[in-house]
């Protein structure tokens, strides 16, 4: 019994499919709702023969996962990874289709994966596997289809290869088949900081529901990669006082609060936030149980745990990153009081401006960055309110309420095509 425990916790397919379902539980959805949403639609494996540097040619393996199309077109990123496994993919389809249906976009949810490791890959090796990944799945993605992204270990030249070598293919340019490009071929402006701000629109709407003034609050973040430091730096341009920001290497911790424009040059200039003058440098596991009104978990997941959970004393977790929550320690932090953003809300800044960027390869009429803010701030203030009154009024967390307005608004889409009957 104890190993099927231990399997249902750790594999990500198995969680959804539990969120899924309790979910549908709560809203009394009939039996066929979850049949539908709880694998995916459609599911490619692909070979990828790729001609390497010293002339051998090596096979790579690649997955599509294409979840729920109800809302519209799937949506997700592609990861290059050594350890990318189907279950992952599927789980992280279904995810987007999740994240997707909570902002009311009308996408929904695919995912993509490469079983390879692109540090050990040169240039020219990258580009061949982009390429031939691409052509592996071009029958089944596009447009009005299904819109990769980056994910873990891709980028926008990664992004841009793939989206030359579909429009090779179709004998014309396609700058809607893929999104998170560079602005030179259709890429969006304002897509770089879209995690980290749309993490704090959700924060500040939080503080207002509970009364928290932010020019008086303190704000620890741990994790200051891309999210992390652009959610501390705006968070620090709303009043807020960041004492504590980390990397992989430790963190560092200052009562009177940080520059964070400062941290940034500091990090940039030795590699790390260690070292910088007048903070306390103090370990990841310390910054998460620090006296701070706002915790931002933005580095890995499994970060907030049984063990430390009731140590926490933020008021308020946003969750920057995926999964930095186990199920123990979100149990733990509701009893106490803390109200955690999830990240299926608090980090869907990303595919939101990823869904703006589609949307202006398609009429090819390019918004500026201010208007890209505008519009994600109004989504992202408007996606928590629906989540923060479906807590109230159900009493439910925060994440459960998450899941159930994702979940409802896909049931009523399927409902409405004549999916269930």
């Amino acid at each position: 019994m104890a190993d099927v425990l231990v399997k249902e916790t750790t594999n990500p397919y198995e969680i959804v499919k539990g969120q899924i379902r309790h979910a549908c539980e709560a809203l009394e959805l009939p039996e066929i709702a979850y049949e539908l949403l709880k694998a995916p639609k459609r599911f490619l494996e692909v070979q990828i023969p790729v001609r390497m540097d010293d002339g051998t040619v090596r096979l790579f393996t690649g997955y599509r996962s294409q979840h729920n199309d109800a809302l519209g077109p799937t949506k997700g990123g592609i990861r290059f990874h050594p350890a990318v496994h189907p279950d992952e993919v599927r789980a992280l389809s279904m995810w987007m289709t999740l994240k997707c249906s909570l902002l009311g976009l009308p996408l929904g949810g695919g995912k993509g994966g490469v079983v390879c490791n692109p540090k050990e890959m040169s240039e020219r090796e990258l580009e061949e596997l982009s390429r031939g990944y691409i052509r592996a799945i071009a029958p089944i993605v596009g447009p009005e289809k299904d819109v990769p992204a980056p994910d873990v270990y891709t980028n926008p030249q990664i992004m841009a290869w793939m989206m030359d070598e579909y429009s090779r293919l179709e004998g014309r340019n396609v700058f809607g088949l893929i999104t998170g490009k560079p602005v030179e071929v259709g890429g969006s402006l304002g897509r770089s900081e879209a995690t980290g701000r749309g993490c704090v629109v959700t924060v500040a709407r939080a503080a207002e529901r509970i009364g928290l003034d932010l020019t008086r609050a303190t704000v620890a973040v741990q994790g200051f990669g891309n999210a992390g430091s652009v959610a501390a730096r705006l968070i620090a341009e709303r009043g807020a006082r960041v004492v504590a920001v980390s990397d992989s290497k430790g963190g560092i911790h200052a009562p009177g609060g940080l520059d964070v424009d400062a941290v940034l040059r500091h990090k940039r200039e030795s590699g790390t936030v260690l070292g910088f003058p007048g903070a306390r440098e103090i370990g990841n596991e310390e910054l998460l149980t620090l006296d701070v009104d706002i915790l931002i978990p933005a580095a890995l997941e499994n970060q907030l745990t049984a063990e430390n959970a009731p140590r926490v004393r933020a008021r308020i977790v946003g969750e920057a990153a995926n999964g930095p929550t186990t199920p123990e320690a979100d149990a733990i932090l509701r009893r106490n009081g803390v109200l955690v953003i999830p990240d299926v809300l608090a980090n869907a800044g990303g595919v939101t401006v990823s869904y703006f960027e589609w949307v202006q390869n398609l009429y090819n009429f390019y918004w500026t960055e201010g208007e890209v803010n505008q519009r994600l701030e109004e989504m992202m203030g408007r996606a928590f309110d629906r989540v923060y009154a479906m807590h109230r009024e159900r009493g439910v967390s925060m994440r459960e309420a998450a899941d159930m307005v994702a979940v409802q608004r896909v049931y009523d889409a399927m409902k409405a095509r004549g999916w269930l009957h």
